[in-house]
């Protein structure tokens, strides 16, 4: 069902005392849960018809499921670089996945959302893939330059792959080989570290490393699919359900410390969903889109659309739907809503809080959602924007344009570009402002600019 008008009040009245004082704002924990490669289809709570995710299916039923949810990118390290700055990633230089010892990582001139809530009082950490630096001897900033007091990350994907990774680097220094799938070993570092919070609020970024290639599932979840005959699919559901598991273990360690209704819980992905047989070394990519068209890498759907979960309890109306559109640049301007600051004012920040969408309120955006990615493999569109329920595609010319409308049409089957052509005229003209204002900035990023596409993200 849909969210009804009216159930969140004080999750409004909180929101909104961050702009005029008129209530002390709750300041909720903030947990954010981020999986990588994990396409729109891949969960039992968005109609996989095989694998088990149990925990994550208990979160949408006990908060919001949002079916358009969107990451910043349809590739790795600029959704993370959106999503952690509130901005389009092109702004910041970050235009594609980026590659080891390539000069290419999250400027220091950006503000982070860990940065605001630290100096907000809120305890800050982050645990599992980071993929916004090429190196981690600390020629370039870490985790903690952005903000978190406590860092426990891998620069890139986790080495030999998901079962006992070897590595990571804990605040700076390498901790050595590890026993267990990835997502626990990051789930388990995460609650040695709330074993230390008082009454502070927190600030806790969990990004997984599942289900990206190297995919390995432990036994444990492989026995969970004994029908499937093809090893390779077996390990790629096990290895979401053992992220499943992953969050059912962290989720357990906050009801048993009764800190259930005091966090604000989200859960997503950074893109879509591998295409098998990409990478040489591994065959194991056999994540779904669902209904979506394309996959990670493409500025059609599947590219960004990917699952999106909210829970607060008591706060938020559980076992509740939206099919509002919000993307990873929101979650800034949202948590600095819940904590009760106010977002940068000396930036242009692409996102918006997101609080009214949790009451079935509009959003109120700078702008359309906008998307650009030069090396997609859609050809020959390259270029995206979502404006309430319309969609354009463009190519880099941004001469080419097909237009969907994606609330009714979510496959993007049919272009009705001929039979709107005034739309089509408006929302160009949109996207050509932002292309250009938003390329300008990227150029005086400083980050180089990628030669040519890597064959391996």
């Amino acid at each position: 069902m849909r969210i009804q008008l009216a159930i969140v009040l004080p999750l409004l009245m909180a929101a909104s005392a961050a702009s005029i004082g008129a209530e002390t704002p709750v300041r909720p924990n903030i947990i954010l849960l981020l999986c990588d490669d994990l396409g729109y289809g891949d969960l039992g709570c968005f109609a996989h018809p095989t694998i088990q995710s149990p925990h994550l299916d208990r979160l949408a039923s006990e908060g919001v499921r949002l079916t358009h949810c969107y990451s910043a990118a349809p590739v790795c390290s600029p959704a993370r670089g959106g999503l952690m700055t509130g901005r389009n990633p092109n702004r910041l230089g970050i235009r594609d996945w980026i590659p080891a010892h390539s000069g290419i990582y999250l400027r220091e001139g950006e503000v982070t959302v860990a940065q605001l809530l630290r100096q907000a009082g809120y305890r800050t950490c982050h645990v599992g893939k980071w993929h916004l630096n090429s190196r981690v001897d600390g020629s370039e900033p870490t985790p903690g330059d952005a903000g978190f007091e406590h860092w426990f990350y891998t620069q890139n994907n986790v080495a030999p792959n998901h079962l006992n990774p070897v590595n990571f680097v804990r605040n700076g220094q390498p901790a050595g080989p590890l026993k267990g799938p990835s997502s626990h070993v990051v789930v388990d570092e995460a609650m040695r570290w709330l074993d230390g919070i008082q009454q502070e609020p927190f600030f806790l970024n969990v990004w997984f490393h599942e289900p990206h290639e190297l995919v390995m599932a432990a036994q444990e979840f492989l026995d969970l699919y004994p029908d499937e005959p093809n090893l390779d699919r077996r390990h790629y559901y096990g290895d979401v359900s053992q992220m499943d598991a992953a969050v059912g273990k962290l989720m357990k360690y906050l009801d048993d410390r009764q800190m259930r209704e005091d966090t604000f819980v989200v859960f997503t992905s950074d893109n879509g969903p591998e295409t098998l047989n990409r990478y040489k070394t591994a065959n194991r990519s056999y994540g779904t889109p669902g209904p979506l068209r394309g996959m990670k890498l493409h500025v059609t759907e599947a590219g960004y659309r990917v699952p999106g979960i909210v829970r607060w309890p008591g706060r938020i109306q559980a076992g509740t739907t939206s099919a509002q559109p919000m993307c990873g640049v929101d979650l800034l301007p949202t948590f600095c809503a819940l904590a009760g600051i106010d977002p940068p004012s000396d930036r242009t920040l692409d996102g918006a809080n997101i609080l009214p969408l949790l009451q079935n309120q509009p959003i109120e955006r700078p702008h359309p959602l906008y998307w650009q990615y030069d090396n997609a493999i859609s050809t020959p569109w390259v270029i995206a924007l979502r404006d309430g329920p319309w969609k354009l595609l463009a190519n880099a010319g941004l001469d080419r344009f097909q237009l969907y409308h994606v609330a009714d049409d979510i496959g993007e089957q049919q272009d009705l570009a001929a039979q709107h052509p005034e739309r089509v005229q408006a929302m160009a003209a949109e996207m050509k402002r932002l292309h250009t204002e938003i390329r300008a900035e990227g150029a005086k990023s400083g980050n180089p600019t990628p030669t040519a596409p890597q064959p391996k993200r």
